[in-house]
């Protein structure tokens, strides 16, 4: 599941009965059919250097198989560079970075998915979206994150799906359904640490606006503030190409 922006709709929490129940209902609520957000990158590196960066989201289509583009717009020797992702339900998404410094764009390779996404904590595959059948999962119990009730469940790629992770982690809230923190791990070294926090209602959808994510290894980490964000927004196909990565937004 997407770790850029993941939000549920505004409605009262169901009784889950297991632990795939309660993903795919936040995978129901979190449906819309476009998004558009601002957002504001500080990354903090392990001798507590810190950068900061700003970038333009837009995404369109059902989950699992939506396409998204991210696009820096600050500071200058990043503005332009965008990365689009097609997401697919059945296999991991494509994806391509494009760099104007260079002019070009290139194919973001299946064994390159681990790898940072333009010095931030997040990788690339953290930037793509997996449809619930991509995972097997388990319920762990209960214990709260920020002082609000969660479930706690375990999420393993299935047989034949490819990525980093050995295991997930995920802390959903039960008020909301907004996954309020996810651990992720190769074998059994924890990686990477996605906490999601200031949750409000917008447009009828809970939203996480502010993700910080941690490199356990690298000792850095990533915060991403939401800025202006629109559900709903008219956006048109020809914007999720290729093609579209060379223009200029």
């Amino acid at each position: 599941m997407s770790r850029i922006l993941v939000a549920v709709f505004a409605v009262m929490p169901l009784i889950a009965q297991d632990a795939r129940q309660i993903i795919e209902e936040v995978q129901r609520r979190g449906r819309s059919n476009s998004q558009r957000y601002e957002g504001v990158l500080e990354v903090t590196s392990g001798n507590s250097k810190v950068s900061k960066k700003s970038w333009n989201y837009v995404r369109v289509g059902s989950y699992g198989e939506s396409k998204a583009v991210i696009r820096f717009t600050a500071p200058a020797e990043v503005k332009g560079v965008a990365l689009l992702v097609v997401n697919h339900p059945d296999r991991s998404s494509d994806q391509w970075m494009w760099t104007p410094a260079i002019g070009r764009e290139r194919r973001i390779a299946l064994q390159d998915r681990s790898t940072r996404f333009f010095g931030t904590d997040f990788s690339f595959e953290d930037l793509e979206e997996r449809d619930v059948n991509h995972y097997e999962y388990k319920l762990l119990g209960e214990e709260s994150i920020d002082g609000a009730a969660c479930w706690k469940i375990e999420s393993r790629p299935r047989q034949g799906k490819t990525s980093q992770y050995t295991l997930s982690r995920i802390w959903i809230r039960k008020d909301n359904y907004v996954p309020a923190q996810y651990e992720s791990f190769i074998k059994d070294e924890l990686v990477r640490r996605l906490r999601q926090s200031d949750i409000q209602n917008v447009q009828g959808i809970w939203t996480a606006r502010v993700l910080e994510m941690t490199d356990l290894r690298r000792k850095s980490t990533t915060s991403l503030r939401i800025g202006k964000l629109e559900y709903n927004v008219s956006v048109k196909d020809e914007d999720f190409t290729v093609q579209a990565l060379r223009r200029e937004q």
